[in-house]
């Protein structure tokens, strides 16, 4: 599948420290460098395009987007793998409800979400897959785990045995009356009748009448959503990347069954080093779901000519895993503060850049704290201005060092 176009970025003249990011299985910070002098390797949960891109989902991917920028300022090369689950229940219960091809619905929405990262200026996946085209691979997984004595069949279905993983719950840390509540609601069916444990997920839907197929050596149909993040991580990273990320929403089922299965296929290892979780985005008092429709469309504020980089400033504004409430009031703050940082910078001298360089670098080093960052870009920005508006030539290369530091460390483009 196609990704989005790449924006310039800056090569910076010193080296980021080493970065730090809080796992969610260990419940502390991990260093997080990748072995043996190879790539730093990422793997990032993607959209169901079943819809436009809401500002929940732009927090997610601009959080991930300071991780590459910090491996890549640190000195590592990157490889960056992220998904589009392009076929799944509410893609089609979608396509149905509002009369429109599957297939259309999620080119389509793919396609706007590759725009609005792009206007965002999101760094792009090396590895851009599709659940359709990485079916292969999730037949090959199934087939070791049932190898594995992993799977077994209900009807037409087949499903993963979760305790075929010793370490299954090491990633969430979830107990099983939490396991049970969140796998009823995030798309588990505990309650159904002949599964060896209620908390079994589907690897293999058999073939549904009105549904899409595709044959596999089990019978017709298509994959379950864990086994495709799992085939297509072990197949573009390994076994052991650095880092799975995605929405804290993805703790429970999905990253703890992409772990599992992977697991189960290699003894002995775990899926990923790190679990790094993204908050979630509220709005109107409740998360910003599009069960609940409370969304706020990227498409939509940059239809209405609010500057790109101001949405991804409003975000940067708050920790990437901090649950937090949006607040139509802080886009349109970004979109003056954005306008007092260009006019600092275009000031050329200003107040020295050394110390707020090494101050963002270190800030999102140390679990991506981007807030950090952007109060230092802050306090560069009234001390070159000044309160009468005028500018501390104390640094005449001022201006240079700070637009390089936001556009490569920050994402914004001044």
């Amino acid at each position: 599948m196609r990704s989005w176009s790449a924006p310039e970025v800056p090569t910076l003249p010193v080296t980021g420290p080493p970065v730090v990011l809080h796992d969610t299985a260990s419940g502390g910070p991990v260093t997080v460098t990748p072995a043996h002098g190879g790539p730093a390797r990422l793997y990032v949960c993607g959209i169901t395009p079943y819809d436009a891109t809401h500002l929940g989902h732009a927090a997610t991917y601009v959080g991930f987007d300071l991780l590459l920028r910090a491996w890549r300022n640190a000195g590592h090369q990157v490889r960056y793998v992220q998904n589009v689950t392009d076929v799944d229940d509410p893609l089609l219960e979608r396509a149905t409800k509002v009369k429109v091809d599957w297939v259309e619905l999620a080119e389509r929405e793919t396609e706007l979400f590759r725009q609005d990262m792009q206007a965002l200026r999101v760094l792009p996946p090396d590895h851009y897959i599709g659940a359709v085209e990485s079916i292969p691979l999730a037949i090959e997984m199934i087939e070791a785990l049932d190898e594995a004595g992993a799977i077994y069949r209900v009807e037409s279905d087949l499903y993963y045995a979760v305790n075929a993983d010793p370490a299954f719950g090491a990633e969430s840390g979830y107990d099983r009356e939490t396991m049970l509540r969140f796998f009823g609601e995030r798309g588990g069916d505990p309650g159904r009748p002949g599964k060896q444990d209620p908390l079994d997920c589907v690897v293999w839907r058999g073939e549904r009448e009105g549904e899409p197929s595709w044959p596999s050596p089990f019978g017709a149909g298509r994959p379950g959503w864990h086994i495709e993040c799992a085939a297509i991580a072990r197949h573009h990273l390994g076994g052991e990347f650095e880092v799975q990320g995605g929405g804290s929403d993805l703790v429970f089922p999905h990253h703890e069954m992409c772990a599992g299965h992977a697991q189960v296929v290699e003894p002995g290892t775990r899926f990923a080093q790190v679990y790094s979780h993204a908050g979630m985005v509220g709005y109107d008092g409740e998360k910003m779901s599009k069960s609940r429709g409370n969304l706020v469309f990227v498409s939509a504020l940059r239809n209405s000519d609010i500057d790109p980089m101001a949405i991804r400033l409003a975000l940067l504004r708050h920790h990437f895993r901090s649950d937090w409430e949006w607040v139509d009031a802080e886009l349109f703050e970004a979109v003056d503060d954005v306008t007092r940082w260009r006019k600092a910078v275009a000031l050329g001298a200003g107040a020295p850049a050394a110390p707020v360089v090494q101050e963002v670098l270190a800030a999102l080093a140390d679990d991506l704290d981007a807030p950090r960052a952007v109060a230092a870009v802050d306090a560069w920005v009234d001390a070159t201005l000044g309160t009468a508006g005028l500018a501390d030539t104390s640094d005449p290369e001022a201006a240079v060092a700070i637009h390089a530091v936001v556009d490569a460390a920050l994402g914004l483009s001044l």
